[in-house]
């Protein structure tokens, strides 16, 4: 799926094609262009094929293979592809997550309990010659045939 077949939808069908509202996508495509230099060889695809694709990604679960069977490009060339797209997006801060610290307050209360399994042993009757009541071989009768 090009960037072309998806930008004439509609708001609401842009969306759950990719995941981000339009403006947000807009957002990270001018992110893109101002980050990624253009230098050696030009790429196949264009900033927005490679947005797309990178939300794609994270959006559908794809393997790079098939996402690369879709764009005609090599498995190798959509995970650099995915890698710059992250990298560039991350250094922005505008899309950059929280710490774990920020995400957390520090006046929660963690209530922690302890459970003492190690093992212990199990008292059990002792064996002892008296506590056995054994019969007499005579006593027990033969079966006969």
């Amino acid at each position: 799926m090009r960037y072309e077949t998806v930008q004439n939808l509609k708001d609401e069908d842009f969306k759950r094609c990719t995941g981000v509202q339009r403006n947000t996508f807009e957002q990270m495509l001018a992110i893109m262009e101002a980050g990624l230099r253009n230098f050696g060889r030009p790429t196949t695809l264009k900033r927005a094929d490679q947005l797309l694709m990178t939300l794609m990604y994270w959006r559908e679960y794809r393997t790079e293979f098939h996402i690369g069977l879709t764009y005609g490009v090599s498995e190798s060339t959509v995970c650099r592809t995915i890698q710059k797209v992250e990298n560039v997006l991350i250094q922005s801060k505008q899309f950059h997550l929280p710490g774990k610290k920020a995400l957390q307050p520090s006046d929660t209360i963690f209530e922690i309990v302890l459970v003492d399994v190690t093992e212990q042993p199990v008292e059990r009757p002792k064996k002892d010659k008296n506590g056995i009541t054994a019969a007499k071989r005579s006593a027990i009768p033969k079966k006969r045939s």
